[in-house]
């Protein structure tokens, strides 16, 4: 009988290890499908433009997306092709210029027989707001013309994106020789699951601080100094984890109103609270006495 017993014990021991076991490895299979999904997509190269032998080649990659600046920064390499380079592409035969959609600050011109080196430029971001933070979205217009010689030539460009803060969607196409890319630009999932996480954590550490709180003020503990001095933390550790969100949001966003600075209304109430009948408390035997 006491075999029996001392079995079902280790079987009942084993199923929690099992479980957890299970949570673990279906944890780790999703973040790396999830890792996998992000990373294909910053490896997505979008096309548009002509295939034409003698053309101009415009490699683009989106480096850094500054939200609140509203712009994002692409840096460009231009290499001629056919009867238009010279050196296998290094230099134009005749003086180069690449001519960008209004949203880009300035067009990019090239002499004839210099050599080509990358060019970074700063597009304005329409649409969307930082405020909507980590839900904001923007788009952008990128387009690419080139004209040699004083003559306009077929284009081929491409597009990457190298932010691993946001998700690029492209709509690539061509107009009258053109090369235009729509792009709309959300936050990628690992910054929405890490903010999403960073909301529900406030909220779960006000929740206990207001507990600890309830217990203290109902059982008239006076004053517990480890648990002032854990509520005292809390509420400056609040706002240290809320400044490592990603993207660097300013104060006023989305998730500041929905979390954030409720979280600290909490934790500063039940901290003064506590404090207040504490003393009370603590006075109490005191006057009882006198």
């Amino acid at each position: 009988m006491s075999d029996t017993r001392r079995r079902e014990r280790s079987r009942r021991g084993l199923l929690p290890a099992a479980l957890a076991c299970l949570l673990i490895a279906a944890a780790v299979a999703l973040g790396t499908w999830l890792q996998f999904g992000e990373r294909q997509a910053l490896d997505t190269v979008h096309t548009a433009g002509s295939p034409a032998p003698d053309r101009v080649d415009v490699e683009a990659s989106i480096q850094r997306v500054d939200a609140a600046g509203r712009e994002l920064i692409l840096r460009v390499l231009v290499t001629p092709r056919g009867e238009l380079a010279e050196a296998g592409g290094v230099s134009p035969t005749e003086d180069l210029t690449i001519q960008t959609s209004a949203s880009t600050r300035g067009d990019l011109s090239f002499k004839a027989h210099s050599r080509i080196s990358t060019k970074d430029l700063p597009v304005t971001l329409t649409g969307g707001s930082i405020t909507d933070y980590p839900f904001d979205a923007y788009d952008a217009a990128i387009e690419f013309n080139a004209v040699q010689g004083g003559q306009k030539v077929p284009v081929r460009a491409t597009l990457t994106s190298s932010d691993a803060l946001f998700a690029a969607t492209v709509d690539a196409s061509e107009e009258e020789g053109a090369a235009l890319f729509d792009v709309g630009l959300g936050r990628s999932n690992s910054v929405l699951i890490f903010a999403v996480f960073m909301m529900v954590a406030m909220w779960a550490l006000a929740l206990s601080v207001l507990t600890g709180a309830w217990f203290l003020v109902t059982r008239r503990k006076g004053l517990t100094w480890p648990a002032l001095g854990w509520m005292a933390a809390t509420l400056f550790a609040l706002a240290a984890f809320r400044n490592t969100a990603p993207g660097a949001p300013p104060i006023g966003c989305l998730m500041d109103y929905i979390a954030f600075l409720w979280a600290e209304t909490v934790v500063a109430f039940c901290l003064v609270t506590v404090v207040v009948t504490g003393f009370a408390a603590e006075r109490r035997p005191d006057a009882e006495a006198s």
